[in-house]
Order: C-alpha cells, then structure tokens, then sequence
C-alpha cells in the first residue's frame, strides 16, 4: 500500500503579537483527500496557525507548503489551488446571491459553474434574495460557496458551524462529507467536539499553540484507555478536606478496571474499560463507605475526555 499524499505541510510555524507567542512551533501534515481538524478551545491557536498556511498572515518562523508550493516564495500559485472561509466573512448585503457569486467567480482565470454550485449550497431557492436576507445557515453556506468557486484542491474551513443552530450545523456537515466524497482536502477548525469527531478523518488537538496531540479520532479516544465513563456526584463533597478528598480518589481508583479518576468542579468521572464491573463496584462502595450518591450516569469516552486528560481543562473554557 502506496504512502498517502500529503497536500499540506505545516513546519515549525511560528506566530509572535510583541511578547505573546500565539502558535509554538507547530508542525503536522495533512493528506490528499482527508478531512483535517484542529480541535482546541478559543484562543488555542487554530485560525492563527491556519491564516499562515493560507498565506494570509507571514510566520515569524517556519513555513507552511500547500500542493507542493511554498506560500513564502510561491503565494500567488497558493492562492490557486485553496478556497478560505474566515470565521468572519464580511459580506456585501445589498448583492443578490447569484451577483456576489458571479462577481467572486471573476476574479479567478477558472471558476465552477454557478448554478450547480448554489444548487450544492442548497441555495438555488434564495439565488434572487439579497445577502442581507440570509439566515445565519445560509450566509455561512454562501461563504462556503464563495470558497468553492475556483474549484480548490484544499478548502479551509474555520469554525464554520459556530453560532449556528443543530439543524444548519448538521447541514454544513453534509456539505463537508460531499466535499470530501469529491476528493477534496478539507482542514477544519472547530471547538465541538462531536464535530470534529463526526466529520474528521485525523484530528490535531492544540492547546495554547502547540500541537498536544494528533492521530484518528477513534485513536485518540482509545488512548484513555477505557471505553466507557461514569459520572457522579457525592453528597457534601464541596466540604471535603485535601485529605477526605483524596481517600476517595484511592478508594475509587483501587479498581483494577478503573482506569483513570477525575474530578471536574463537584462532579466525579471514572474511566472504565468493564463498565458494568464498575457500577456494580461503585454501589458496593458507596454503601460501604456510606456515600451518597446522586446524579449517576454513564456515557462513551470523547474528545472532550482526551483534552481534560492532557490540558486539565476543558475544550468549553473561554
């Protein structure tokens, strides 16, 4: 089996606003045809890091390669083969649809036709309606359209679905799996979760602008080393001494199955690779130890538990 080709090529990329370093030295590589994503929390880096790849905003170290071009000496050719949604896409609201679609096509030597591109946007219906009119699914899905109009190799996704409700989100999903059933390279940046979980073939997960880990989603979950979570809370564990509180951890994690205990503000989480073991465990010890417990539930490890695990913190904090 043939190595993949890789598309994209992020070497050492730095991003320096005076004293504040905002992207560390980050590297990784992106293949032909896959669905990237840098998953982390607002502020992790994800749009500074993707703007040097696109050429929009000049490293102070590294350099980024797209295609087999280098956006340091060969930006113009880079700019022919990506499509850029920015997470804030100012658009001009008094242009109908199709005008502001046609107009971007113009600026390009070779552009798809327009109307199967509305049609692919699910905008064929408000072709006629001024962009102002647009709801906040349908501005976002035109600014995808703007980025898909010369045709791209690589489509740069950032934060797409942000503010926008379930229905339009699952949406934009479908748009991005037929992207990707198109052969095209798609990089995402998102802070959901089951987003990137649902739509991405490999994930980068950063954290104050460096890359914390990067492999399958399927893989990074699997790295926890449990299946399964179990979340709890115990009555008056808020007035807990240092020394209450880790006696419960201890006896906790004295399970062999149990692989990992954390504690998130009052609400406890066992990670557990024999769930039902587990519960039966847990009842065990709380009537031993006279616990009370409340709030019981059981859920499949996430993303979001691979990021608590690495960072203390969730993908949620501002």
């Amino acid at each position: 089996m043939s190595a993949p080709e890789i598309m994209i090529r992020a070497d050492g990329l730095i991003k320096k606003y005076g004293d504040f370093t905002a992207v560390k030295g980050v590297h990784f590589e992106v293949y032909k045809g896959e669905v990237f994503g840098l998953l982390g929390p607002n502020g992790a880096g994800k749009t500074t890091t993707m703007e040097m790849i696109e050429g929009l905003r000049r490293p102070d170290g590294g350099h980024a390669v797209v295609a087999g071009y280098d956006t340091r000496t060969e930006l113009k050719k880079v700019k022919q083969v990506i499509g850029v949604q920015l997470q804030s896409t100012s658009l001009f609201d008094l242009l109908k649809v199709h005008e502001i679609v046609r107009m971007y096509a113009s600026f390009y030597s070779v552009s798809v036709p327009i109307e199967p591109l509305l049609d692919d946007m699910i905008l064929q219906e408000k072709r006629n309606d001024r962009v102002k009119h647009l709801s906040g699914g349908q501005k976002q899905r035109l600014a995808i359209a703007l980025a898909l109009v010369n045709d791209p190799q690589v489509v740069f996704l950032d934060e797409p679905t942000t503010g926008l409700d379930p229905q339009a989100r699952r949406t934009l999903w479908d748009i991005v799996l037929r992207l990707k059933e198109r052969g095209k390279t798609v990089v995402l940046s998102t802070h959901y979760m089951e987003e990137a979980h649902v739509l991405c073939d490999r994930i980068c997960l950063m954290d104050s602008g460096q890359v914390i880990a990067l492999d399958t989603p399927r893989n990074l979950v699997r790295s926890l080393q449990s299946d399964s979570a179990i979340e709890f809370r115990l009555e008056g564990s808020d007035d807990f001494t240092e020394e209450q509180e880790q006696q419960v951890r201890d006896a906790l994690a004295e399970r062999k199955e149990v692989k990992q205990v954390d504690r998130r503000k009052e609400v406890y989480v066992l990670y557990t690779d024999q769930l039902q073991t587990s519960l039966v465990d847990l009842i065990a010890l709380a009537e031993e130890k006279g616990w009370k417990v409340h709030d019981l539930q059981t859920r499949t490890a996430t993303l979001e538990d691979v990021f608590i695990h690495m960072t203390g913190r969730s993908l949620r904090e501002e």
